[in-house]
């Protein structure tokens, strides 16, 4: 049997060489690597093809927050498939679990947000986003508004034109972004943000960034500042708590529309169903993903408020239509699990056990600052970060030729941990919503053992000051 899973393992990996292209990949180095092939999960673990125990702290991408393995959300797929596997939302048709979900939306989010465009993910929806909001200024008479601001090392998809308001350079590269109309404000990075750790401060710099580049772009000019609550794959940038109603405030003064992009930070990540509800923020505009169907089907959507929804509405002429739309929008299985994982959220505990268990998250993570690796710990909910620097009084970052996320990675999965090893330093956890106090204990002796394992080596214990 065992020869059999590994004689599986190795074709495999051999087929994923051959024809599988990765997101987000070095083509040629993952054709010398080779696939890591998962194979089963339960509640918060993952078994892989070879059938190692591991233990997901990063909820796939972000986005398992329910867990693996639960049957009513499958269950609900299949009655979905069985009963119709599919409905064009084109020339005025509509599936129940569709219209049940949307409404679902509006009851969550935050006030004023009363229309929803279901698409396939998190990238679609900012697309979404953009489109209708060039039509929405365009429906208004006031065409100029074409310019967008974003925060440095803000992620909002890899869409054609998502990943130019995404300021990651590995999105760029190559791709001709950003766009002449996509510009970039810095980040509310506490750690390495000139003013410190002072709160008010760091709001305060962000506030006058953004009015410095709106009236540098000419305010009417500017159509929109988008942000996360908490910068994900940037490396889990945590603002200090007021600086997105802060940024809110800006927003309405300088008539620029706010999006708040709450595809990672929503569905409890940070605690509240969305992050905007810990500041009563209300955005013009909010896309989610991810933990709307908890990675169980492709699933996003863009929530629009009156005001963007009636000024394309009344701005379309009679009897023309908004040409925005895909095959898959507002697919009905996809509807029917989020609807599902929902319950889970509200009847079933988790939300409510997501928010029990952050301070066991929040406490380990604030426990890893004495190894000598360990620069900073950061986190809201259940959402964090370690940042990794070979000097904690300069808080230098190591030198890229170590190699250093690739050999974290490596040590955490032979430890039967998986997490996010970013580029220049950072480790990202995302565990799921059902973690419980026992495998958070699990999850940081598993973490000790990897950091301890890489400073072990040689070339990294020899430049940590």
């Amino acid at each position: 049997m065992i020869t059999d899973q590994l004689s599986l393992a190795e074709s495999l990996v051999a087929l994923d060489r051959a024809h599988l292209v990765h997101p987000v990949a070095n083509w040629r180095g993952h054709e010398q690597r080779g696939a890591t092939v998962l194979h089963s999960g339960r509640g918060a673990w993952l078994r892989d093809i070879e059938g190692r125990e591991l233990l997901d702290a990063f909820a796939g991408l972000w986005c398992v927050n329910i867990g693996y393995g639960h049957e009513s959300v499958v269950e609900a797929a299949a009655k979905q498939m069985r009963k119709l596997p599919y409905a064009t939302g084109y020339f005025d048709y509509a599936s129940e679990p569709a219209i049940e979900l949307a409404a679902k939306l509006v009851e969550l989010a935050p006030p004023g947000l009363d229309h929803v465009y279901l698409t396939l993910g998190g990238s679609e929806a900012v697309d979404a986003a953009v489109r209708l909001i060039v039509q929405y200024y365009n429906s208004t008479g006031r065409p100029h508004k074409k310019q967008f601001v974003t925060l440095e090392r803000g992620y909002h998809g890899s869409s054609s034109t998502g990943a130019g308001l995404t300021a990651l350079p590995a999105f760029h590269r190559g791709f001709d972004l950003p766009r002449p109309e996509q510009h970039y404000i810095p980040s509310p990075y506490a750690y390495r943000s000139p003013v410190g750790g002072d709160p008010q401060a760091l709001i305060a710099q962000s506030v006058a960034t953004l009015r410095a580049k709106v009236h540098e772009l000419g305010a009417e000019n500017v159509a929109a500042f988008f942000c996360e609550p908490i910068q994900g794959s940037g490396g889990v940038i945590v603002p200090p708590a007021g600086w997105l109603k802060a940024m809110r405030e800006a927003c309405r003064e300088l008539d620029i529309l706010f999006l708040v992009d709450e595809v990672i930070t929503g569905f409890g990540r940070t605690g509240p169903m969305f992050a905007c509800e810990a500041e009563g923020v209300a955005p013009d505009l909010m896309t989610v993903a991810k933990g709307l169907t908890s990675g169980y089907a492709p699933m996003g959507a863009l929530l629009l408020s009156d005001r963007v929804y009636a000024g394309i509405a009344d701005g379309t002429p009679a009897g023309a239509v908004v040409g925005h739309g895909a095959t898959y929008s507002a697919h009905p299985v996809s509807a029917a699990v989020a609807l599902e994982v929902i319950r889970l959220y509200e009847e079933g505990g988790i939300l409510a056990n997501g928010q029990r268990v952050a301070r066991h998250f929040e406490s380990g993570l604030q426990a890893m600052l004495r190894h000598p690796l360990v620069g900073d710990a950061r986190s809201r909910g259940l959402v964090g970060a370690l940042e990794l620097v070979s000097d904690k009084v300069t808080k230098s970052r190591f030198d890229v030729s170590l190699n250093l996320p690739d050999r974290l990675a490596k040590a955490g999965y032979d430890n039967g941990l998986i997490f996010r090893a970013f580029g220049d330093g950072i480790l990202g956890f995302a565990p799921a919503l059902c973690f419980t106090p026992a495998e958070f204990e699990q999850m940081f002796e598993r973490l000790q053992r990897t950091l301890d394992d890489v400073l072990e080596q040689a070339d990294v214990r020899r430049v940590v000051g």
